[in-house]
């Protein structure tokens, strides 16, 4: 069994976060320059079992595709081109930039902590993975 990866993709930066190996505990990874992305997936599955990455997918409240769809989507055909053999899955994303200032609200960061957006892009995929490992488990009941 290998890992799953979450992805938060945006035009800056991309925030990573990873499952334990057994799958049941989604954690933090890193925040790294978008254009890096790729790279750093590749390094990283070399060194622990990737089985899947899940991609947040930015939709307006509607349910429509928002207008980072197009760049989300264009990230994710170079990432399946550069590793074919892991499957990649979307995510809805709405809200985790605002559920990720809750969570760093409630944990108590300082207001200078909580500005730091490399730290919410990393928190936002980790809620990304929650909620992905959340809804497999209970479509799983």
């Amino acid at each position: 069994m290998g890992r799953i990866v979450a992805i938060d993709y945006g035009r800056k930066r991309t925030g990573l976060a990873t499952t334990d190996v057994l799958q049941l505990i989604a954690g933090g990874l890193t925040t790294v320059p978008s254009g890096e992305a790729v790279d750093y997936l590749i390094e990283y599955a070399a060194r622990e079992p990737v089985e899947l990455f899940v991609v947040g997918y930015p939709r307006q409240m509607s349910g429509e595709s928002s207008d980072n769809g197009k760049y989300v989507e264009a990230f994710v055909k170079h990432l399946n081109r550069k590793m074919p053999d892991i499957q990649t899955v979307y995510c809805d994303e709405r809200f985790t930039s605002v559920m990720a200032h809750r969570v760093m609200l409630d944990g108590g960061l300082k207001k200078k902590k909580r500005q730091d957006r490399e730290l919410v892009d990393e928190i936002s995929a980790v809620l990304i993975l929650q909620s992905y490992l959340e809804n497999v488990k209970y479509k799983g009941r």
